[in-house]
């Protein structure tokens, strides 16, 4: 069970997996105002920046869940490097279809919608979760402008137009499933940048260090294409954010 190898080494060096910045965790991690026990269930929790970081802030405690054993890993040795280990705790797990034992303050779905097929699904996943009165995460795409066609939809790297919605239509979909959205942090084009740019260098040093691997052909093809489909088609078309939901 992993995650599509592509992602695997190009991400292999990022902290976050998504187009945040760890100001911008920290800035969301204040804005949810939480208090030193929290329970916090990550769904697609990556590295385990997210949870790492707010145990060590704020003093929460959490379980994150994700496909990818390397990231899986990489988060374990995060809370060991920031001491929180005895607080947070992450599975190598397929996070679809996932429910805590215990309901939680916070069930998080940061960027991998995709789990349960799309924020509806993810949605009532992370319901299932979530004691009530808590406080739902999600992270997602939005288009700041709606591609023409699903032709430059693809050249953003999605299948189609329909694949996202505009900002607000999304917080309008919220609402009509009966959630308050009661906080969002939304990603800057720095943080785009961060996200996109690093797996360059990355890729680079993985084909310098794999020359003979049978993967080095995907990797050299997607090293060639991403620069130009980032700068030319989704930095002017993608947004991104976190939006914080409480069930009326």
């Amino acid at each position: 069970m992993d995650i599509p190898r592509i992602f695997t080494v190009s991400e292999s060096e990022h902290r976050i997996h998504n187009p945040f910045t760890a100001e911008k965790y920290a800035a969301l991690g204040r804005a949810l105002r939480m208090k030193p026990g929290t329970r916090i269930l990550d769904l697609g929790s990556g590295s385990g920046e997210m949870l790492c970081t707010w145990a060590r802030d704020h003093g929460v405690s959490g379980t994150g869940i994700d496909m990818s054993p390397l990231f899986t890993e990489q988060a374990r040795r995060r809370a060991e490097e920031l001491d929180v280990s005895e607080r947070v705790h992450f599975m190598h797990n397929d996070a679809a279809g996932y429910v805590a034992d215990e309901q939680c303050d916070v069930a998080a779905c940061v960027g991998a919608t995709w789990i349960a097929g799309g924020v509806a699904g993810t949605m009532a996943l992370l319901a299932k979760s979530l004691r009530p009165g808590g406080i739902m995460l999600i992270g997602e795409p939005y288009w700041l402008q709606v591609p023409a066609s699903d032709e430059i939809a693809q050249a953003c790297g999605v299948s189609s137009v329909s694949d996202f919605l505009t900002l607000p239509d999304l917080v309008a979909s919220f609402d009509e499933r009966g959630y308050d959205l009661v906080e969002m942090v939304l990603a800057d084009r720095e943080g785009w940048d961060r996200y996109e740019a690093a797996k360059w260098m990355t890729m680079r040093r993985w084909l310098e260090a794999n020359p003979d691997d049978d993967f080095a052909q995907e990797v050299r093809a997607e090293l060639t294409a991403a620069p130009v489909r980032h700068v030319t088609y989704a930095r002017e078309y993608f947004g991104w954010g976190v939006f914080a939901l409480m069930t009326r």
